[in-house]
């Protein structure tokens, strides 16, 4: 599921409108509903206020854990196997992979500060070489 989906899905759960939903983030309307499409690339800090709002971790809004836990059950089910051992690693593995996906999300928002802060300066030496 991608996060867009799960986003919407807990709105419904909790029975929000989008209007009610982009009230608690302090955003439009129109910009939370380009979220909920997966329009717009949510920022970090956009992903953890709206967790704030559902009260969840961000992690949680990478839907990976149940779907591996859901496969290596139907796999054991099938080869009359219970291999509990297994899933609880897959779900170790998870948790450090949502934290490398974590970081890597941080590191990307990181250069596009830089990226911009950059561009302050550029802008801002070029103001000065006008004004003198």
């Amino acid at each position: 599921m991608k996060v867009c989906e799960k986003i919407k899905r807990l709105r419904q759960e909790k029975g929000w409108s989008q209007e009610e939903l982009a009230n608690k983030l302090e955003i439009s309307v129109n910009a939370y509903g380009s979220i909920e499409r997966g329009d717009t690339d949510v920022n970090l800090s956009r992903l953890e206020e709206i967790s704030e709002v559902f009260e969840i971790d961000v992690a949680d809004l990478f839907d990976r854990k149940t779907n591996i836990v859901n496969n290596f059950a139907e796999v054991g089910v099938q080869n009359n196997q219970h291999n509990w051992h297994n899933v609880h690693q897959s779900i170790d593995y998870l948790q450090i992979k949502s934290e490398f996906e974590k970081s890597q999300l941080l590191n990307s928002e990181k250069d596009k500060e830089i990226a911009l802060l950059k561009r302050i300066i550029e802008l801002i030496e070029a103001k000065r070489e006008v004004v003198t």
